[in-house]
């Protein structure tokens, strides 16, 4: 009895020792990640973190063999809702997270250029680069996020163009007289000489308000709209063509990010700009499927003439100049900023309707 005791003992023994013994060279370190946005996986930028990002960066991590991440992914206001999320990552409720910038107009300002600036282009893909190029000009970029405890990774645009959406037959820009129309930033003041009346909201909500009369349609861009089903309360498109905005930033809490191995860091930062490339890419190509949803849902289209369009842009107040003026009196570099923006977006083939830098 008390030989098998003695076995059992050393046995138990050697199992802790084991236990207590440092990790074999070469085997993986496991970083828990959690990743967050207040959308629902069924919005892009989201769908494509969870199919696209998060396998991609495994991969890569499982390629170099010494790291894996436990990822925990928490979408759709399980954490916090759209509008929180920046705050979110800076109080490090989460670690890797997808900002929606024109929530926050005065916290992220660079980023929201794009948001008084329409007409200049339709292409997401040359709008999210240029943007990005900008932040290795203008260190204030950067800094706008450091100072929210975080690190950005990319910026990136899901959209091809903002169109406007309405409950009621809208065939002319004069219709948009006294609707009430739903956007998330400071792209509502592109409705400013139409009679129409901008509200403040986020995607998730403007199903529900344009049912309920909350308001009368929103602007948005056609993927989102079938996307979120909201062809079903607003099947009246004005195809105006603002353009495209860069509307997301991918960020990392900067406690966070001081912790990872630099090959992380690395994978994390390529794998974003892929990311930010294919979001660009697929928010083309499911324009035209988008636009041939909604009219098969009994959609109707009615497109704004280019001569209007243009007097569209003209008759608008200078918004970007305004922007520049208010960051220029901040001390932050506004005015070289919107000339390095539109110089850098000319020079990649924009042909914008109005040069916001000197008109």
């Amino acid at each position: 009895m008390m030989s098998a005791i003695s076995t059992l003992v050393r046995c138990l023994c050697l199992g802790l020792t084991f236990a207590f013994l440092p990790i074999a060279a070469g085997a993986q370190q496991t970083i828990k990640l959690t990743a967050m946005d207040g959308y629902p996986p069924r919005a892009l930028w989201v769908k494509e973190f969870i199919e696209f990002y998060i396998p991609e960066v495994d991969k890569r991590l499982a390629a170099g063999g010494k790291y894996k991440i436990e990822w925990n992914q928490a979408w759709g206001g399980q954490i916090v809702k759209p509008n929180g999320v920046l705050e979110g990552v800076e109080n490090g409720l989460g670690d890797i997270a997808i900002i929606t910038v024109p929530f926050f107009p005065d916290k992220l300002p660079f980023n929201n250029l794009s948001f008084r600036s329409p007409f200049v282009t339709g292409d997401p893909r040359l709008a999210s680069k240029v943007m990005d190029q900008l932040v290795a000009k203008f260190p204030a970029f950067k800094k706008q996020y450091e100072d929210h405890n975080q690190v950005l990774l990319v910026n990136f645009s899901t959209i091809d163009s903002y169109e406007l959406f309405s409950r009621k037959p809208v065939s002319k820009v004069a219709d948009l007289k006294g609707l009430k129309i739903n956007s998330a930033g400071d792209n509502l003041r592109f409705l400013e000489g139409t009679g129409a009346v901008g509200v403040h909201g986020a995607l998730v909500e403007y199903y529900n308000n344009i049912k309920t009369g909350v308001s009368d349609g929103c602007m948005l861009w056609l993927e989102s709209i079938v996307a979120f089903k909201i062809n079903e309360v607003a099947p009246y498109l004005l195809k105006v063509g603002f353009g495209t905005v860069v509307n997301k930033a991918l960020t990392v809490n900067k406690n966070t990010w001081a912790k990872l191995p630099d090959d992380v860091k690395k994978v994390l930062q390529s794998v974003g700009e892929e990311y930010r490339d294919r979001l660009a890419d697929l928010a083309n190509q499911l324009s035209e499927k988008s636009l041939k949803a909604y009219v098969a849902g009994g959609g109707k289209v009615a497109e704004v003439p280019q001569a209007e369009r243009v007097a569209w842009a003209k008759g608008l107040p200078n918004l970007a100049q305004e922007w520049a003026n208010d960051l220029d009196k901040k001390g932050l570099p506004g005015k070289a900023f919107l000339s390095a923006y539109m110089d850098a977006m000319r020079a990649g083939g924009a042909k914008p309707l109005r040069n916001w830098d000197k008109e």
